[in-house]
């Protein structure tokens, strides 16, 4: 009976596959120098960054990258101050942000604290986002190549593809919570060893722990991954029902000792997500639901590949590029699971999870090249409150493709791999007659004189397979991530200026005020400084006035007035209910000080704040308004 704790290699060879789920002991060197190749590929993909640090965020998502700054600062101050991490007043003053209920990477960021003390948060960004790519593409490795295919090569391109793939590096552009997937392949090896005999309770401990590690880093793939794991033990339950039954006790077992560990370490935290102070529910209009994958974009190259264009993005669109996988790759992807899903069990599973999330991943209608067609998708009957399911966007799903066709790119290359050889070295005793069918010790039918002659007529095969293989996954080699200059922190600011005006409990309102449209450097002026101050505004997800999630704080008049100054680039004729509404805003953010660096609209954004609040001072390399007097 085949032992289903582990996928078998191939339906035809029973000795291979349980070679395969006991590998042989693989040398130290190999796995070594794949593991050297994909940090030497990380630093790659964040070479622009490490031309000037200090200096540049991500051209592509700029706000993001400084978010991310930002929260590796939060880690910092949170362990530097022993405060509750899941929960900061050092943004959207007084308000505060629920920083579980947002994407914080507290998982990461904690632990790496003292590394950001000394290093500073965007040296971190840029050393992280490097080694969490390499650290993905290690573990995809270490998945494949332990326990689904035998060449090592085979394991080293899937395991690439895994950490590399072009929707990957997509949103490596400022969001290293969706490149911080290390723990999705050990969960998932987890999950399909819950049946083995024996150990239903090691493995189901190991299990609730990686999950609950995994909540701290990114839910959402977290998700995506559980998702992926149910269709696979379906798709394994119907092409194997004797085995499924006879593991399934075992099985339940196991999870329901995960689900319970997961439950105790996970409960306080969960509940603050969903009840703790500037919670919310769900996002205002269910925007996320109509963002599905275009057709179109499975066979585009995505932007920051080698044959990437991003011109292309005129046409279909500014999209998460979660597939983006050139035509050769799908057309590779296409001839592979034909030759490979009559004989190969893992082969058929991938092939289901590629058509049920790719069908999944369409959204409410059907676009195709940049235009939304009249055909609806399956998003069209999903709630838009649907608990769960409310936050996700569908174009994401897509990520459990690109991961199934990283897993069908090594079973490609290791079956290219085996070309040319015997299959298994197992036991074969002589046939009376040429052709006859003889038993091996496992009792499957072998013929007797056809293994060598197959063999050399199949040599041919493996180079033709490793060239597909190479020409469909080269184009999609990453390029650098574009970054851009941004101006400094002002020396007021990094130098300590401010702290003779800002006393405890009260904030620095920094001009303008950070949103998640507006006020990208100002945001980053609590960051570098270590957050030591608290800024009203920010870039976060917080409750609307009916408990809906938004993005940034609720506009007040005073901001909303200093947005529309900088989009219009002129001052509206103040008023006295301006000036009071700018004194009764600076209370509610409990102001001491008004700061305004250099900015590009520095000389009507100056004009704007002293027609509200009087002149200013020209203190180092700021203009500031000291109001401690004006507010109480």
């Amino acid at each position: 009976m085949v032992d289903p704790s582990l996928i078998p290699l191939t339906d035809a060879d029973p000795a291979e596959a349980e070679s395969t789920r006991r590998p042989r002991r693989r040398p130290a060197r190999a796995d070594l120098l794949a593991l050297g190749a994909y940090v030497l590929l990380g630093v790659f993909v964040c070479l622009n960054y490490w031309g000037d640090v200090t200096g540049r965020v991500s051209s592509h998502l700029p706000t993001d990258h400084s978010w991310f700054e930002w929260l590796f600062a939060h880690g910092a101050y949170s362990v530097r101050h022993l405060e509750n991490p899941l929960f900061t007043a050092r943004q959207n003053a007084p308000d505060g942000v629920n920083m579980i209920a947002n994407t914080s990477l507290l998982g990461v960021t904690l632990p790496l604290a003292p590394l950001t003390m000394l290093l500073g948060p965007q040296v971190m960004y840029a050393l992280y986002l490097g080694g969490a790519l390499a650290a993905t593409a290690g573990t995809g490795y270490w998945m494949l190549s332990r326990h689904l295919v035998r060449s090592r090569a085979a394991a080293f391109v899937g395991g690439a593809f895994l950490g590399f793939a072009p929707g990957i590096i997509h949103h490596a552009n400022g969001q290293p919570n969706f490149v911080s997937n290390f723990l999705l392949p050990l969960i998932v090896v987890r999950v399909l060893r819950l049946g083995e005999p024996g150990r239903w309770r090691r493995n189901g401990l190991v299990l609730g722990a990686l999950v609950t590690y995994q909540i701290f880093i990114n839910e959402e793939m977290l998700l995506l991954t559980a998702l992926a794991c149910l269709v696979v033990v379906l798709a394994y339950a119907v092409q194997r029902p004797a085995a499924t039954r006879a593991a399934a006790g075992t099985f339940l077992a196991g999870l329901g000792v995960a689900g319970g560990l997961a439950l105790v370490l996970a409960a306080y935290p969960i509940w603050f997500q969903f009840n703790g102070p500037q919670s919310y529910r769900g996002l205002q209009g269910g925007v996320f639901h109509n963002w599905g994958e275009d057709l179109v974009a499975f066979v585009t190259f995505a932007r920051d590949t080698w044959a990437g264009d991003p011109a292309v993005e005129k046409t279909i669109g500014l999209t998460e590029q979660n597939t983006w996988f050139g035509w050769p790759l799908v057309l590779l992807s296409v001839i592979a699971l034909v030759l490979l899903v009559r004989r190969s069990l893992p082969a058929r599973i991938a092939a289901v999870l590629i058509v049920v999330f790719t069908v999944a991943s369409i959204g409410p209608r059907v676009r195709f090249d940049g235009v939304e067609t009249g055909v609806r998708g399956p998003w069209s009957y999903v709630p838009d409150d649907l608990p769960l399911v409310e936050m996700m966007m569908p174009t994401r799903l897509t990520l459990v493709v690109a991961a199934a066709v990283g897993v069908l790119l090594a079973l490609t290359w290791d079956a290219a791999h085996r070309q040319g050889r015997p299959a298994v070295d197992r036991p074969r005793v002589p046939a009376q007659r040429t052709g006859d069918a003889v038993p091996a010790a496992d009792g499957e039918p072998v013929a007797a004189d056809e293994s060598a002659p197959v063999a050399t007529r199949r040599r041919w095969l493996r180079p033709v397979g490793y060239a597909a293989v190479a020409l469909a996954v080269l184009p999609l080699f990453p390029r650098p991530l574009p970054a851009q200059q941004i101006d400094p922190p002002p020396h007021f600011i990094t130098a300590g200026g401010w702290r003779p005006y800002v006393p405890a409990g009260r904030t620095l309102v920094p001009v303008p005020i950070p949103s998640n449209v507006h006020g990208l450097p100002t945001l980053r002026w609590s960051a570098l400084t270590g957050q030591e101050f608290p800024v009203p505004g920010g870039y976060f997800i917080g409750p609307n006035e009916v408990g809906e999630g938004v993005f940034g704080a609720p506009n007040r008049p005073t901001s909303t007035l200093i947005y529309s100054t900088m989009d219009k680039d002129a001052v509206p004729a103040l008023t006295d209910e301006n000036r009071r509404q700018a004194v009764e805003d600076l209370r509610f953010w409990r102001a001491s000080v008004v700061v305004l660096g250099a900015h590009p609209r520095e000389a009507v954004l100056r004009e704007l704040v002293t027609g509200l609040l009087g002149p200013p001072q020209r203190v180092d390399d700021v203009w500031v308004w000291d109001v401690r007097a004006l507010v109480g």
